[in-house]
């Protein structure tokens, strides 16, 4: 995964991030409330460290608002495109991880 911070003032982050094909976020949660605007793919999982998975249908240009989770998961890409985000964080305060990476136990 590369993750790339395009700006952070107070109270937000926007960050892009991309994912090779097969390839994994770290474990994590969202703290925060989010807008995601996919940029390219065609495939996502979001796999849950129960073992539960949501197949995601991505394509470019799709945007939505998204909650915070304190449910432990991760997304692969399990398309055949490289997948690339821009995700604008409202952060709670301005120093807030808004995923920080969990423990896989």
């Amino acid at each position: 995964m590369r993750a790339e911070t395009l700006s952070r003032e107070p109270g937000i982050l926007i960050r892009r991030a991309t994912l090779a094909p097969g390839e994994a976020t770290p474990w994590h949660r969202d703290l925060c409330r989010r807008f995601t605007m996919v940029v390219r793919g065609d495939g996502l999982t979001i796999e849950y460290i129960d073992g539960e998975r949501a197949q995601v249908d991505v394509h470019p240009g799709l945007a939505d608002w998204e909650m915070p989770t304190e449910r432990v998961h991760r997304a692969v890409n399990t398309g055949q495109e490289v997948f690339e985000e821009v995700v604008t964080f409202y952060l709670e305060h301005s120093d807030q991880d808004p995923q920080p990476e969990a423990d896989r136990r």
